[in-house]
C-alpha cells in the first residue's frame, strides 16, 4: 500500500511560516483578551532542574551519516544535491540553513520523505517544536519503514509532555529495531513518566541483561532512582554509565544532581561544570546552565547564579512559557527612573511571592514620575494591590498557543509600556549579594488588617497556648519535589509539645494526616472554618500573619505568611538553593529561622530540635519567634 502523502500545500505553508527564525515573536492579536484565536487553559511550567535521560538526539552525527549514505541511492533525484546541503548544514549545527535547504527540496517534490525528515530535525533543533511535529508526521507518512523517524517523533512528543503518543511511537521503533538499546531506553522513559515506574525499571533491567555495555541504559536506570529518592543506587548506576563511557556528559551531569541532593554542592558544581564544558547540544547546555544556577545560588554565589538563571526562559525547553508582550524588554543596568514599567510574575505561585521581595526596590527606583504595573497569578491580585498601592496590579493568564504555553496580560494597555521584564530577571541587578536583601522583618506584603484581627479572635477556639500553624507538604509532587518534604510521622516530637495549639494551614487533601495525629498522638490540629486554604490566598495570608508562629516546609502558604512578616521556622533540605548558602537565617524573610538536616532525609534530629526549641520558649513564657 502506498504511503499516505501529507497535505499538498503543507510544504508551501511551512515555507511561508519559516522564512525567518523560529516564531519567538508572537502574533499581535494574542496581546489582547479579545483575541479571535482559540486558546486552551495551560499549566504554568517551570523548567525543572532535573536529571538528564539520554534519549538520543534529532539529527545526531551517526544518524545523519546513515542518511548521507542512503542519499547515494538517490542520485537520480533532482532534489538530491539540496538534501546533501541540508545534511551538511545540520552537521555544522546551522539549523536555519539546514531547514531552508530542506524546504528548497520540498518545493521541487513535496512527497520527498527525506526532505520532510531533515526539515523536522532542523526545526526541532532550532526550538520550533510545533512545526517540527508537523514535519515529522509528514516524514513518517512517507517513510513508514524508516524507524528513526518514529523514534525522533516519539522523542519530541515526550519532550512536549505527550507521553502516551511517545510510547506508541517508541514501540513502533522497537518493532523495526529490536536490538537497539535506545528503543528500550526511550520506551522505559515514556512509561516511567506516565507513573508506571516498576514497569519502566523492568524494561531497563531486561535490556541491561541483554546489553550490559550500554551506558544510556545504566544512566536512565540511575535517573529513576534519583526521582525515587534512592540516591545510593542512583550513584552506583550512573557511575557505571560514566565508567562505560567516560565522555558521557549527561552521566557526569547526573552525578552532580545526586551530590546536590546529598548536600555536596561544591562537588556537584565541579561535575556540572565538567559536563557543561563538553556538551554539544543546545537543549542539554541550557538544562545544565539552569542546574548550575541552583548550585551557585546554593553556595551563595548570587551574581553568576542569577545570570545562569536566565536559562529558565530558553526556547530550548519545550514547556517554557512564552510572553505575548510586544514591548522592549528590560536589561540589567537599564535606567527605569520615570518609566512605565511592567513586571510579570512567573513560575509557581510561591515563586511569585518570593521574587516580589524585589518590588520595593523597583518602586524606589521608578521615582514619583514612574509607573509600576504588576501582572500576577489571579489569586494574588488583591494581596499585591494592598501591598503596592501605587502600582497597577492585574492578573496574567496562561494559554496554549501552537502547543506551547503563552502568558498574556489581558486588561493591560501595553501601548504606553516603556519596558517589561519577567519578575525573576530583576534579581540579576537587585540581588547580586546577600547585602542586597532587605533587613526589615515586617515583610513586604501587607495582610488585610481586619482579617488578621478576625483570625486572632477566632483562633481562641483552637485552644490555650501559642497558636502554631503547620505546613508539611506541597501540592506539587512532580519530579524530585517530594524529596524536600518529610513523611508526616516525622512531626511526632513537635506535635507532642505541651502547651501549644496547633493549627492546620496545609492546603489540599490532608484529612489523612489530621486523623493520623488524632489516632496516633491524641493531638487535635485545629482546622480554621470558612476558608479555602488553596484558593482564598488573601485570607490565607491574614490567617498566617495572625499566628504566633508558622512552622513548615517551603510552599505557597509558607511564602505568603513569611512575606507578610509572620514569625516563621523553615524546614529545608540539604542543597536547597533558596537558602542562598545560609543555614540558620533566610535572606528573603529576615524574621525566619531555618532548620536543615545534617544528611539527606535525616529529618529525625531536625524535628527533635524544633520540638526542644518550641518547648523551651513556651515554658519560658516567651513568644515562639523571640530569641
Amino acid at each position: 500500500m502506498a504511503a499516505k502523502a501529507p497535505p499538498r500545500n503543507l510544504a508551501r505553508n511551512l515555507a511561508r511560516n519559516l522564512a525567518h527564525n523560529p516564531p519567538q515573536d508572537l502574533p499581535q492579536d494574542l496581546q489582547s483578551a479579545g483575541s479571535a484565536m482559540v486558546l486552551q487553559d495551560a499549566a504554568r511550567p517551570t523548567p525543572a532542574k532535573a536529571a538528564l535521560v539520554d534519549m538520543g538526539q534529532a539529527g545526531g552525527r551517526d544518524a545523519l551519516a546513515r542518511l548521507n549514505e542512503a542519499m547515494k541511492e538517490l542520485k537520480a533525484l533532482a532534489a538530491a544535491p539540496l538534501l546533501r546541503r541540508a545534511i551538511d548544514a545540520l552537521n555544522r549545527e546551522n539549523f536555519t540553513a539546514g531547514g531552508k535547504w530542506a524546504l528548497k527540496a520540498l518545493e521541487q517534490d513535496d512527497h520527498n520523505g527525506v526532505a520532510w525528515y531533515l526539515l523536522a530535525i532542523a526545526r526541532e533543533r532550532a526550538g520550533d517544536f510545533p512545526n517540527s511535529v508537523k514535519a515529522y508526521e509528514a516524514a513518517l507518512q512517507l517513510l513508514p519503514n524508516h524507524s528513526e523517524v518514529a523514534n525522533d517523533l516519539g522523542r519530541l512528543a515526550h519532550r512536549m509532555g505527550m507521553h502516551q503518543q511517545a510510547e506508541k511511537l517508541f514501540r513502533h521503533y522497537m518493532e523495526h529495531a529490536p536490538h537497539e538499546a535506545q528503543g528500550y531506553n526511550n520506551l522505559a522513559t515514556s512509561v516511567k513518566d506516565q507513573g508506571r515506574v516498576d514497569e519502566a525499571v523492568e524494561i531497563l533491567r531486561a535490556a541491561i541483561t541483554a546489553m550490559p555495555e550500554s551506558s544510556m541504559l545504566w544512566n536512565t536506570l540511575g535517573t529513576i532512582m534519583i526521582e525515587g529518592g534512592d540516591l545510593e543506587n542512583a550513584a552506583t548506576f550512573i557511575a557505571e554509565a560514566v565508567r562505560l563511557d567516560p565522555k558521557f556528559t549527561k552521566g557526569r551531569y547526573n552525578l552532580s544532581q545526586v551530590k546536590l541532593h546529598l548536600g555536596e554542592v561544591e562537588d556537584a558544581l565541579v561535575d556540572c561544570e565538567a559536563a557543561l564544558a563538553k556538551t554539544a547540544t543546545a537543549d542539554d547546555r541550557e538544562m545544565m546552565k539552569l542546574a548550575r544556577s541552583s548550585y551557585q545560588l546554593a553556595l551563595g554565589r548570587l551574581g553568576p547564579g542569577w545570570d545562569d538563571y536566565e536559562a529558565r526562559l530558553s526556547p530550548q525547553f519545550a514547556d517554557v512559557t512564552h510572553f505575548a508582550i510586544d514591548r522592549p524588554r528590560w536589561k540589567p543596568g537599564q535606567d527605569i527612573v520615570g518609566k512605565d514599567f511592567l513586571v510579570v510574575g512567573e513560575q509557581g505561585l510561591g515563586d511569585e511571592v518570593l521574587f516580589a521581595n524585589v518590588l520595593p526596590d523597583i518602586v524606589r527606583d521608578l521615582g514619583p514620575d514612574g509607573r509600576l504595573r504588576i501582572a500576577v497569578e489571579p489569586r494574588l491580585v488583591d494581596l499585591f494591590r494592598r501591598s503596592f498601592p501605587g502600582a497597577e496590579v492585574s492578573a496574567h493568564v496562561t494559554r496554549v498557543w501552537a502547543t506551547q504555553p503563552l502568558r498574556l496580560v489581558p486588561g493591560t494597555d501595553l501601548e504606553t509600556v516603556d519596558l517589561w521584564t519577567p519578575m525573576a530577571s530583576l534579581m540579576r541587578q537587585y540581588r547580586r549579594t546577600l547585602a542586597d536583601y532587605p533587613a526589615d522583618s515586617a515583610g513586604y506584603m501587607t495582610a488585610d488588617p481586619e482579617r488578621v484581627a478576625h483570625w486572632r479572635r477566632l483562633l481562641a477556639d483552637a485552644g490555650p497556648g501559642p497558636k502554631v500553624g503547620l505546613l508539611w507538604k506541597s501540592a506539587v509532587t512532580a519530579g524530585h519535589r517530594h524529596r524536600y518534604f518529610s513523611p508526616f510521622e516525622q512531626w511526632a516530637p513537635v506535635l507532642r509539645t505541651p502547651g501549644v495549639a496547633f493549627v492546620n494551614l496545609q492546603y489540599g487533601d490532608c484529612e489523612a494526616e489530621l486523623e493520623q495525629a488524632r489516632r496516633d498522638l491524641g493531638v487535635e490540629i485545629w482546622s480554621p472554618p470558612g476558608i479555602d486554604l488553596k484558593k482564598d490566598l488573601d485570607d490565607v495570608t491574614a490567617l498566617a500573619r495572625a499566628m504566633d508562629l508558622v512552622i513548615g516546609f517551603s510552599n505557597a502558604t509558607f511564602n505568603l505568611g513569611a512575606a507578610a512578616g509572620a514569625p516563621s521556622w523553615l524546614i529545608s533540605a540539604p542543597g536547597a538553593w533558596p537558602r542562598l548558602g545560609l543555614t540558620e537565617t533566610y535572606a528573603w524573610y529576615p524574621q525566619t529561622r531555618v532548620f536543615v538536616p545534617d544528611a539527606y532525609q535525616a529529618w529525625g534530629p531536625v524535628f527533635d530540635r524544633i520540638a526542644r526549641d518550641l518547648a523551651d520558649r513556651v515554658a519560658a513564657g516567651r513568644e515562639p519567634d523571640t530569641p
